[in-house]
């Protein structure tokens, strides 16, 4: 779990335009109900919501004044869901296409979830069958985000566009991988800041999905909620650390470099994508709630209470790795975690982590079935997940708190442009 930061949300306000209604034949849109749920439905509760409901084909609706009318778009240079800021509630899963699927299916599978991730994501209702689960609500910052496996280039007779980057990650000393929670043929991120909305693009894809490819397997998680906090800040872990410092940022002069395949790179198709590795990391909490604080700090290298370094200063003060106590001592352990992960000691290796966290219940005997759906982009993952995780493998003092029970690598070429769907440079090349 690299230490570093992500940057704030875009989430421009929808336009006019974008609040139109959905066809006659749709019933009342989305849109069209966002104002009185806004004016009424928020304030009166159950009660309030069915008065506004009535009342939403009013032209003098006002417009939800809220979250829910944060919009990240669909079209662009790069898919959505990268450099978008965390969002509160996440699903990822991955499909392997059925039997008898190839290059065809996939390529009028991928045209269905296009438009579907388009539609949704501007606060529209599903083209197809539509649940009315997110009827109510507005887009949400809702993104979603598409990618392929190693496997899906021979099940399309694609193998000569594989890229060299897909090739499997090496195998780690910390790895319990179960491999029907691991890898897949497509793969899907859905994130929001509602859940039902998220929750609602999920059954879509998979509706959409159809007999082209079945769920390979399926996680939820989730973040800490806009506005939960007095002012922005870096998450927080089920650890309790603040987690995600020293993240590169799009202002930083190479962050495109790392995180994105050049617009002439190789293979052409991925031009302006990125590459996904996606790992179930589960934190052994019981373990970890028996340290003390300090003890904590040590593990990590950093204040629990507000993520600064051990050397001292702010959360975003550089760290000092030499730094001495008065016994001679190094204040930042030679094994502590945020050492270990920092780009200075790799080799200049990052990644951009965008994580949820996770909690699928309690195992029989009281343990929590819980941790990090860690989830990082680069241009490349063996200059940047790969000499990380190695580094963490011969000596993190983290390694003895958590697990590593599934993990997927994911090829997620360049965002749509208009009239365009993801992957289609590959699919009809």
């Amino acid at each position: 779990m690299p230490d570093q930061s992500l940057p704030k949300a875009r989430t421009p306000e929808a336009t006019p335009g974008e609040r139109e209604a959905a066809p006659a034949h749709e019933g009342i849109s989305r849109r069209r109900l966002l104002g009185t749920a806004g004016a009424t439905g928020l304030v009166l509760g159950t009660a309030g919501a069915a008065v506004g409901y009535a009342a939403a084909p009013s032209e003098a609706a006002a417009p939800l004044t809220s979250l829910g009318t944060d919009r990240a778009m669909f079209h662009g240079k790069h898919q959505p869901g990268i450099t978008d800021g965390l969002q509160a509630r996440g699903h990822v899963v991955a499909f392997d296409l059925a039997a008898g699927a190839g290059r065809k299916e996939a390529a009028a599978l991928l045209r269905r979830w296009s438009e579907t991730a388009r539609r949704l994501m501007a606060g529209e209702p599903s083209p197809h069958d539509d649940t009315d689960v997110a009827r109510d609500a507005g887009p949400s910052s809702l993104t979603v985000t598409f990618g392929f496996g190693h496997s899906f280039f021979a099940r399309t007779g694609l193998e000569k566009q594989r890229p060299t980057a897909l090739d499997p990650l090496p195998e780690f000393s910390s790895d319990h991988l179960d491999k029907n929670r691991s890898n897949g043929d497509l793969w899907v991120q859905i994130g929001a800041n509602d859940a039902l909305v998220a929750f609602h693009a999920l059954r879509a894809i998979q509706k959409d999905a159809g007999r082209a490819a079945r769920v390979r397997w399926q996680m939820n998680g989730f973040n800490r909620s806009p506005g939960a906090t007095s002012h922005p800040m870096t998450a927080r872990n089920l650890m309790g650390q603040i987690d995600g410092t020293r993240n590169p940022k799009p202002s930083e002069a190479d962050f495109d470099q790392r995180i994105f395949v050049p617009e002439k790179g190789e293979p052409a198709w991925m031009a302006n994508g990125s590459y996904a590795v996606v790992r179930r990391i589960r934190m052994l909490l019981d373990d970890w709630e028996k340290l003390s604080v300090k003890a904590q700090e040590d593990v990590i290298g950093r204040r629990k209470s507000d993520g600064a370094a051990l050397s001292g200063g702010t959360e975003t003060t550089a760290m000092d790795l030499e730094k001495t106590d008065a016994k001679g001592n190094l204040v930042v352990p030679i094994n502590a975690h945020a050492r270990i992960t920092r780009p200075d000691q790799n080799g200049g290796a990052a990644m951009l982590r965008r994580p949820f966290s996770f909690h699928d219940g309690i195992d029989a005997d009281g343990v929590p079935d819980a941790g990090l759906l860690f989830i990082c982009w680069q241009a490349d993952p063996l200059r940047g997940f790969v000499p990380v995780q190695r580094k963490l493998d011969r000596g993190d003092a983290l390694s003895t708190f958590i697990r590593h029970e599934s993990s997927g690598l994911f090829a997620v070429p360049g965002g749509a442009a208009e009239g365009e769907y993801v992957g289609q440079k590959l699919l009809e090349g």
